[in-house]
């Protein structure tokens, strides 16, 4: 028997989560509904039907993203409690990747969007004047991204460090597993930002491929579950534009 909070347990759930990940010809559905209802329809018949509980139609964008990030972290909770306890705090810290763009709009001085005042994880930090969202950032959940306040394209650097701290010691194996992912990420986040329009979804496809080779290498290994972890991202990231298409551009007029 595999016991819970093993890292066999956690291999064996995400080798099944894996294999139900939404292939290419469920995507290519998706992306050939033309309406938002159309589109709701199409994805509830997929196993992406989860991560849309609570949008109905129609839904505004801002609905869309309070539904989005609330299914994130609902899903990060789950694979954290799949780990070793010494490995959750690591895991749970994943969580924060949906707020990091939030965190930099704020950080450059904008206006908080609606649903962002409602969301428990920031409507907080919203709520201050922005003379003092350093000093709340500092006081709050994500108090390990202060130093980087003033400068927001460091967001993602120190979200990493924070990350790095997180992590239990760890067997040398382990170790090189950890580094190939995060190598891999960094990479991608540098190519991304630099990137000419037109070319993301082609760089998400590269980004996709390389995970999915790094999970064959990396089983056993805490590695692989948070390579899942990064795989559920670029799906969750792939829905969300999906969804912000059809409801930004209604009645088919999605480009």
């Amino acid at each position: 028997m595999i016991d819970c909070g093993s890292l066999e347990f956690a291999q064996a759930r995400l080798q099944a989560r894996h294999g139900q990940r939404a292939g290419d010809a469920a995507w290519q559905r998706l992306e050939t509904a033309r309406e938002f209802g159309a589109l709701l329809e199409v994805a509830r018949r997929t196993v992406l039907r989860p991560w849309l509980v609570g949008i109905g139609t129609p839904a505004s964008a801002h609905q869309i993203e309070a539904a989005l990030r609330t299914h994130w972290r609902k899903a990060v909770a789950e694979i954290a409690g799949w780990m070793p306890v010494a490995w959750q705090p690591a895991v749970l810290w994943c969580t924060a990747l949906a707020d990091l763009p939030v965190l930099q709009h704020l950080a450059r001085g904008g206006e908080p969007l609606p649903w962002m005042l409602d969301d428990p994880d920031v409507r907080t930090l919203c709520s201050a004047p922005p003379g003092q969202r350093a000093a709340t950032v500092a006081a709050g959940r994500f108090a390990p991204l202060a130093a980087a306040w003033s400068e927001p394209a460091s967001l993602a650097q120190a979200w990493l460090a924070a990350w790095e701290r997180r992590l239990p010691q760890r067997t040398r194996d382990a170790e090189d597993g950890l580094n190939q992912v995060a190598s891999a990420l960094l990479a991608h986040g540098r190519a991304f930002a630099t990137a000419p329009p037109g070319t993301g979804a082609l760089l998400r496809r590269a980004l996709q491929a390389r995970l999915s080779l790094l999970l064959r290498r990396t089983a056993l290994e805490p590695a692989a579950v948070f390579i899942h972890v990064a795989l559920c991202a670029l799906d969750f990231e792939r829905l969300r534009g999906e969804l912000l298409r059809r409801a930004l551009f209604p009645k088919g007029q999605v480009a």
